[in-house]
C-alpha cells in the first residue's frame, strides 16, 4: 500500500487518494468514477454503523481505500472499502476459512458492498523491506505452503476455468504479437498450460502473494494481505515471488527454492508458472501493451530449466 501523494480532500470525512481515483478511473470507468464519487458516504456510514473512530491518514492500493480506525472496544483495525467484483468478492470468504492463520483476521464484513473490518497490521513493515531477497522469497514460499494446505471453500473461482478461458483467447492474441521470437514463448506457455489443464488442483490460493501483500504483526511475525483468492493448484502462486525485485539471474533459484519448501512437482509448478505467465501476456496483449520483457525472459529462463 501507498500513502498519497495529493489527496482530495472530502471535508469531515477522509482524504480520496488522487491515484486512487485516477486507477479506479483507469481500470474501471464509469464504475470507479462512481465508486470514488460514494466513498464518502461509503465511509461515513460504516464508521457509524461499526462504532469506528478514524485514527490516522488514509492508505491506498490499486482498487481499495483502507482506514486505520479504532473499535469501540479501543482495539485497532481498518476498514477497507472496495469496487465488488469477481476478485474481491472471494476475499472475505479466503480470510474467513483461513481464521487469521497465515492471513490478516476478518473482523466483519458487509456483502452487498464488500466493505471489510480487518485487523491493523504494522503497514510500516512490509516482506519487501527485508533486504536479503533469499530470505524473503523464502519466507513467502512458508507464508504460501502454509495458506495452500487449506482446501478451497465451495464456491470459489476455480483456476481450471481460468485455465482453459486462456486457451481459447490464446490463437487470436498469437496472432498480434509480431516478434517470432516472442510468440512461440508466449505459444510455449500455452502448450505448457494445456498438458496441465485438465488437473488444476483444489486448495486455496491467495494468487496476488507479494513482497508488498506480507505485513508484520505483533501476533505473528508474517501475515498475508489482499488476496484475489482461487480454487487451484499451488503452482500456479509461484510468480510473484519471482519477479519481485526482479534478478534474471535469480529466476532459477528462487523457483527451485519455491517449490522444495511447497513440496511441488517440479514439472507441474513450472508448467502453472508458465501459465501466469501466459495470463499476463494476455493481458498485454488484448489491452495494446508491449509485452513485457522481464516476463519474457522469466518464461525463457523456465521453459529451458529440466532440473
Amino acid at each position: 500500500m501507498t500513502r498519497p501523494a495529493r489527496p482530495t480532500t472530502v471535508p469531515k470525512v477522509i482524504d480520496i487518494p488522487g491515484e486512487l481515483a485516477a486507477s479506479q478511473e483507469k481500470y474501471n470507468g464509469e464504475a470507479g468514477r462512481a465508486f470514488i464519487e460514494e466513498l464518502p458516504d461509503l465511509a461515513a456510514g460504516f464508521l457509524d454503523r461499526w462504532e469506528l473512530e478514524p485514527d490516522g491518514p488514509p492508505m491506498h492500493g490499486v482498487s481499495a481505500l483502507v482506514l486505520p480506525v479504532v473499535r469501540a472496544d479501543g482495539g485497532p483495525a481498518v476498514l477497507k472499502l472496495q469496487l465488488l467484483d469477481e476478485e474481491s468478492e472471494g476475499e472475505p470468504v479466503a480470510l474467513r476459512a483461513w481464521d487469521g492463520d497465515g492471513a490478516v483476521r476478518l473482523l466483519d464484513h458487509d456483502e452487498p458492498t464488500g466493505t471489510m473490518l480487518l485487523e491493523r497490521l504494522d503497514e510500516t513493515r512490509m516482506l519487501s523491506d527485508v533486504p536479503d531477497t533469499h530470505q524473503a522469497v523464502v519466507t513467502l514460499a512458508e507464508l504460501l505452503a502454509h495458506l495452500t494446505s487449506f482446501p478451497a471453500p465451495p464456491g470459489m473461482r476455480r483456476l481450471g476455468d481460468i485455465a482453459r478461458a486462456m486457451l481459447e483467447r490464446t490463437p487470436r492474441a498469437l496472432d498480434r504479437i509480431p516478434d517470432r521470437e516472442a510468440r512461440r514463448l508466449v505459444a510455449d506457455c500455452a502448450a505448457a498450460v494445456r498438458e496441465v489443464v485438465d488437473e488444476p488442483g483444489d486448495r486455496l490460493l491467495h494468487w496476488d502473494l507479494h513482497d508488498e501483500n506480507v505485513l508484520a504483526s505483533d501476533r505473528a511475525p508474517w501475515l498475508a494481505i489482499d488476496p484475489k483468492p482461487l480454487a487451484g493448484d499451488p503452482g500456479f502462486e509461484l510468480w510473484p515471488a519471482i519477479d519481485n525485485r526482479y534478478d534474471p539471474d535469480d529466476i532459477l533459484w528462487r523457483f527451485d527454492a519455491m517449490t522444495d519448501v511447497l513440496a511441488l512437482d517440479r514439472p507441474r509448478a513450472r508448467a502453472w508458472t508458465l501459465g501466469r505467465l501466459l495470463q499476463n501476456a494476455l493481458w498485454d496483449i488484448e489491452d495494446g501493451r508491449p509485452l513485457d520483457d522481464d516476463q519474457l525472459e522469466i518464461a525463457r529462463r523456465l521453459r529451458a530449466h529440466t532440473a
